[in-house]
């Protein structure tokens, strides 16, 4: 059984006519896929392409941009998915919703510095994103259409530490334990000045710069790691700037991608997941500012982070500020709005791509995954509203 066999609901395998009389042509593109997701090379790849390249006539049940942004989407889901798993697995609720996994004692309490609710919270988006990914995948399948399928490339090692799920060691999809966060977007939603639609090459500071070097983990990889009180603190306030750097980029993505929809159908499917990643966006940004000033060295690397107090009077860097403030929309003659940004749609999936690969989250993935993964991101970028 190949992922999307097995993260389908009962209801959707159930899905009558649309399911059970699939077009040869969307048959034999399912088959491609699953053979990449088998075994992921570059032949397959080609083959693969090949298939996407007629999407018009595949895909008869949904225009073929609407399924490529519909496809985009799941991909990153089932990628956004793995991740939150694996800190559900430490640091989480382990239960019925979102199994698999035992908590790690310490890391949960330093975790729960920040918020003593933080394990619910991890636990509640983590089951977010595994639902949709299911839901647009199984839209997909509904319309006859190709779903996302990344079961081939879950080759990554991720955590052997006290809590985590030992089936799933060697299994991963993303990478933890190797990051470079850009945490520009928290003085970008503080500015009032300036919009990175109307001002791209502005440079919005970074409210930890330390992240933005280096590689730092924020999770522990094996119990060694949990020798030093200071250093899981740090991955603690690692994990809780990399939950909001994550949220913020799905913020963009949806309402961007939405502007390319045709269908209205598909244009309500992303305007309504969209605002669920701003809720955990907004959620994520205030438990950051909780994490508490510290500096310390990774005891393998020998990388050095340092959070710094963000209790502070500057409006760029005050914690307590987490709501958007006012900036330039459209248009600098008009007056300035409370929005999310950046929405431009020029790029947006390859932009999304750069930024997840950029933070170090694939490292360690085959050349096939990435190839995959651009695929997808330029079937998305070209999908044209149409009338």
């Amino acid at each position: 059984m190949n992922e999307v066999e097995s993260q389908m609901s009962p209801e959707v395998a159930k899905l009558s006519p649309a399911r059970r009389s699939v077009p040869r042509r969307t048959f034999l593109c399912r088959m491609g896929l699953g053979a990449v997701a088998l075994a992921p090379g570059a032949a397959l790849f080609n083959s693969a392409s090949t298939v996407f390249g007629q999407e018009v006539e595949i895909e008869a049940g949904i225009r073929a941009g609407d399924a490529a942004l519909l496809r985009f989407a799941a991909a990153l889901e089932i990628l956004e998915a793995d991740f939150w798993i694996q800190y559900n697995e430490l640091g989480g609720v382990q239960d019925s919703e979102v199994p698999g996994g035992t908590g790690n004692e310490a890391y949960t309490e330093a975790i729960e510095v920040l918020d003593e609710d933080m394990p619910i919270y991890i636990h509640d988006n983590t089951d977010d994103e595994i639902t949709h990914h299911r839901f647009l995948n199984a839209y997909l399948v509904s319309k006859g259409a190709a779903p996302a399928n990344l079961g081939g490339f879950r080759t990554l090692m991720g955590s052997t530490a006290t809590g985590v799920n030992s089936n799933r060691v060697g299994k991963r999809l993303t990478n933890l334990t190797q990051l470079t966060l850009d945490t520009s977007w928290w003085t970008r939603y503080r500015d009032g000045r300036f919009n990175p639609d109307l001002d791209p090459n502005h440079v919005f500071p970074q409210a930890v710069p330390s992240l933005h070097t280096g590689q730092h983990t924020a999770i522990p990889r094996t119990d060694n790691d949990l020798n030093n009180p200071k250093f899981v603190q740090a991955m603690a306030n690692t994990a809780a700037f990399h939950f909001p750097t994550i949220e913020q980029g799905g913020n963009s993505l949806y309402p961007s991608m939405a502007q390319r929809a045709t269908s209205v159908e598909v244009l309500r499917i992303l305007i309504s997941i969209g605002p669920t990643e701003t809720m955990h966006f907004q959620t994520w940004s205030d438990k950051a500012g909780n994490a508490p000033p510290l500096t310390a060295v990774d005891p393998v690397t020998g990388v050095s982070v340092t959070f710094p107090d963000l209790e502070v009077d500057n409006e760029l860097l005050n914690k307590s500020l987490i709501m958007p403030e006012p900036c330039p929309f459209l248009n600098r003659n008009l007056p300035r709005c409370s929005i999310i940004r950046p929405t431009k749609t020029q790029g947006v999936a390859r932009g999304a791509l750069k930024f997840l690969t950029d933070m170090g989250l694939f490292i360690g993935q085959s050349p096939a995954f990435f190839s995959y993964m651009t695929r997808l991101a330029q079937e998305a970028d070209a999908a044209r509203r149409e009338d």
